[in-house]
C-alpha cells in the first residue's frame, strides 16, 4: 500500500484543533502559548515573521522542543505546554506538530493557513532575515 504526502498530512490533523490566526494571536499574547516559526531563514526573508515567535528550523525541531533533551531550549520546560508550529500555508506545520506529538508534547499543533494566513488576517509582521 503506498501513502500519499496528503494521507500523512490528513492523519497528522485528524481529531486536532488547528487555531486560526486571530486565535493564535490570543493563544500566544494571553496564554503564553509559544509560536514557533519552522520555515527555514530563506522563506522568512521573502515573506517576514511573526514578532515574539521562536524560529526553529525543521530540521531541529524535536531536539529543541523535547523537554527531556540534552538539546532543548529554555523554553522547553514540560509536556503541557501550548505550542503552535508555523510553516508558510499549515502543511509542513501538520507534520512537525503530529511529530512533537509523538514526543509527547500533547498540546502540539499548528497554525491554520500558516504564515501566509496570520499576514492575510491583518496581524503583526516584521521583516525576516536577509540573505548573507
Amino acid at each position: 500500500m503506498v501513502t500519499t504526502v496528503e494521507d500523512l498530512v490528513t492523519r497528522a490533523r485528524a481529531g486536532v484543533h488547528r487555531p486560526g490566526a486571530r486565535e493564535a494571536y490570543r493563544a500566544q499574547q494571553d496564554e503564553g502559548a509559544l509560536l514557533v516559526d519552522i520555515r527555514p531563514a530563506a522563506q522568512r526573508g521573502r515573506e517576514g515573521q511573526i514578532p515574539g515567535a521562536l524560529v526553529i528550523e525543521r530540521n531541529v525541531l524535536e531536539w529543541r522542543l523535547d523537554p527531556a533533551g540534552s538539546h532543548r531550549i529554555p523554553e522547553a520546560t514540560g509536556y503541557h505546554l501550548p505550542i503552535v508550529l508555523v510553516c508558510s500555508e499549515g502543511y509542513a506545520s501538520s507534520l512537525a506538530a503530529a511529530s512533537l506529538r509523538e514526543l509527547g508534547l500533547h498540546r502540539a499543533t499548528d497554525l491554520d493557513g500558516g504564515f501566509v494566513g496570520w499576514a492575510a488576517a491583518g496581524l503583526p509582521t516584521i521583516p525576516g532575515p536577509h540573505p548573507a
